[in-house]
Parts: C-alpha cells; sequence; structure tokens
C-alpha cells in the first residue's frame, strides 16, 4: 500500500493535543451547526452531520454539546449564521494550499489568513488555481489496538477502500471514494473495528518534497493557519523527507 504526506500524520498528533485542551470543540460545533442547517438535524438521514458528530465523539465531546449544536443548526436555538469559504494560496517551496473556514465575518477571515500567508512567504491565489489539484476523498483512521492487519485489509478492501497506508506504528490510516466512505464506515462497524476518527478529506497525489529551511516554514504555516478560529481544516500537496522530519521534530 502507499505511503501518504507526513503533514497528516502531524496534523493528526497535533490534533490529539488540541483535543485535550478542548481546543477543537468549537470546530466540530460549528460544522455540525452547518450540517444540521444544510441537511437536517437527522443524522441517519444527513451523512455530514453523522460525519461530524462521528468527529466530535472522537475527541470526547459531551453528549450535551452536540446536541445544542444540531439545535443551532435546525432553528430550535438561537445560533450564529456561518458561512462556508474555501480559500487557496501558495506556501514555501510552492506548496498549494486549500483553507476550508466556516466565518461569520468573511472580511475578517480573508484579511488574517491573508496576514499569516504573507508572514510565512505565501500569498493568496485566485478562485480554482489551487482546488483542481485536490480530490475529496474518505479518510478513516484505525488504532492498532483495534484489530490486526490482515483483518483490516480484508474488511475495508471488501468493502471498496481505495488504499491503506501501513506506515504508521500506531495507526492504519484507510482511504475511500466519496461513493463508499460510509459503506466502508459500515463494514467496520459490523466487524466490530472501532474507528478512532473519519472525515471527508482534500487529498492531492501530486506531493512537493521540500529542503529542511522550507519544510520548517511551511509546518509553522501550517499550524498557524489551523489554529485560527476561523479555519475548519488545511489541506496541503506538502511532503517532507523522513530525515528532514526527524531533525525537524528533534
Amino acid at each position: 500500500m502507499s505511503g501518504h504526506s507526513k503533514w497528516a500524520t502531524i496534523k493528526r498528533k497535533k490534533a490529539g493535543i488540541d483535543a485535550k485542551r478542548g481546543k477543537v470543540f468549537t470546530k466540530y460545533i460549528k460544522e455540525i451547526i452547518v450540517a444540521a442547517r444544510a441537511g437536517g438535524g437527522d443524522q441517519n438521514a444527513n451523512p455530514r452531520l453523522r460525519t461530524a458528530i462521528l468527529g466530535a465523539k472522537s475527541v470526547n465531546m459531551p453528549a450535551d454539546n452536540i446536541e445544542r449544536a444540531i439545535k443551532k443548526g435546525t432553528g430550535e436555538l438561537e445560533g450564529v449564521n456561518y458561512e462556508e469559504v474555501t480559500y487557496e494560496g501558495y506556501g514555501p517551496g510552492g506548496i498549494a494550499i486549500l483553507i476550508d473556514s466556516l466565518t461569520d465575518n468573511r472580511n475578517r477571515t480573508t484579511g488574517e489568513l491573508r496576514h499569516i500567508l504573507t508572514k510565512a512567504g505565501g500569498r493568496m491565489a485566485e478562485a480554482g488555481s489551487v482546488q483542481y489539484m485536490f480530490q475529496s476523498k474518505g479518510q478513516i483512521v484505525v488504532s492498532r489496538t483495534a484489530t490486526d492487519e490482515d483483518t483490516l485489509l480484508e474488511c475495508v478492501l471488501d468493502a471498496g477502500a481505495e488504499d491503506v497506508n501501513l506506515d504508521d506504528p500506531e495507526i492504519f490510516e484507510v482511504t475511500t471514494p466519496l461513493a463508499q466512505f460510509d459503506v466502508v464506515k459500515n463494514a467496520l462497524a459490523k466487524k466490530g473495528i472501532a474507528v478512532s476518527s473519519a472525515e471527508i478529506a482534500k487529498v492531492s497525489q501530486n506531493l512537493i518534497v521540500l529542503s529542511e529551511k522550507d519544510a520548517e516554514t511551511a509546518l509553522k504555516l501550517m499550524e498557524a493557519l489551523e489554529d485560527n478560529d476561523d479555519v475548519q481544516r488545511v489541506s496541503s500537496n506538502l511532503d517532507i523527507a523522513d530525515d528532514v522530519l526527524s531533525k525537524l521534530q528533534s
């Protein structure tokens, strides 16, 4: 099975740290509100809401928080009207960046993200200049403590998974076509294999491996973007060689 961008591993570990601080709660609350507003409050009939709730549960968000967010989305409780905006940009070494946001003030968010990109030597890009490099895929993470490699591979590949990354010593990362995302999740559930997280991600097949200097700047840029309160997720074709990553993490 193929490898994947090291940024995905770094981002996942950072999300674990953020979850302990409750930082990711706000992002999931926004996503639940928007999903419920767009498709209704019944998660069985609303795949986007179902995925958002699964993500919220994966970071141990209390059920009351989830329920309140759903009610804000359906209008049963008063809530903020968030707008979905995707920004495109370039970073160090020419890497492509997609920034998905939910904001109640587009002008504020645009200004803040432009400042973050510019400070790192990057820039905003015109609509459509970056997005074509990415495809929407389902990404499902399963802990290696939840199952063994052979059982996982048989289950997800039979259900239509596209790829399984086996490089990480702690987790399996399953990639699916959008149409098979729920099918693969359901297959894992029927097997009794717990899912650590599941989301729709934007994946690039043309990764750019950066020099140590550019990689260090790029990682700081990506973290700064992720830390912005209006940003839901950051996608990039950034990759980092193993030896460079080891130096940066030492």
